[in-house]
Parts: C-alpha cells; structure tokens; sequence
C-alpha cells in the first residue's frame, strides 16, 4: 500500500495478469491431463480429462450379461462417477495454489 492507505494500482494489476496466465496455465494442464475411474473390480473403466470430458470406456466382456443390464449399468455409472472424482481432486491440486489465495473472491469470479 502506499502512503495514505491507497493500493498501487499498477502492482495490483500486474499481480492479476500474472495470476490469470497461472490460471490458464493449470487449465490447459487440466485439459491434457487424463484420469481413469474403475468398478467391479476393474471390470469396467472410465478414463476421464482432468476437466471432466468422458474420453474412453471399457467393459471387460465377462460381465455382460443380457440377463442383468441393470448391473452392468450400475458398474459404469460408478465407474464414470469415480473417474469424475479423480478429476475433481486433480482440478483441486492443479487450481487450488492459483486460486487459493483469493480466498471467497475466487467463486465470486467465477474461477
């Protein structure tokens, strides 16, 4: 702060480029960073990006069973869901050091 209590507004700004160019730094990182989800044991998987794009599945043929698609259905659910998951956390540590110091602005920004 300046004398008189008045922000310099130039560091201010210089500060916010600097935190936007991290910020889309640990986007494009997100973007390219992919994470896989499991269930039944790895029955079926579910890859997933560090944004959330669903990019691939797979199905072990043992468990199709024609006569039980509910189950089958219930294995990729939870595999798609744990994939997510793993992407929510992989979003938290890549974007946590460069919004984390926005405290309760970061969500008012929409970052």
């Amino acid at each position: 702060m300046r004398p008189g209590g008045q922000p310099n507004m130039q560091q201010m700004l210089k500060q916010a480029q600097k935190m936007q160019r991290q910020l889309e730094e640990a986007q494009a990182e997100l973007a390219a960073a992919e994470v896989t989800g499991s269930a039944g044991g790895g029955m079926v998987t579910a890859t997933v990006t560090g944004s959330g794009e669903l990019t691939a599945l797979a199905i072990d043929p043992k468990v199709v069973d024609p006569d039980d698609v509910e189950t089958l259905a219930d294995l990729v659910i939870a595999a798609v869901r744990s994939a997510s998951d793993e992407a929510k956390k992989l979003a938290e540590q890549k974007m946590g050091p460069v919004t984390g110091g926005l405290g309760g602005l970061a969500g008012g920004l929409g970052l």
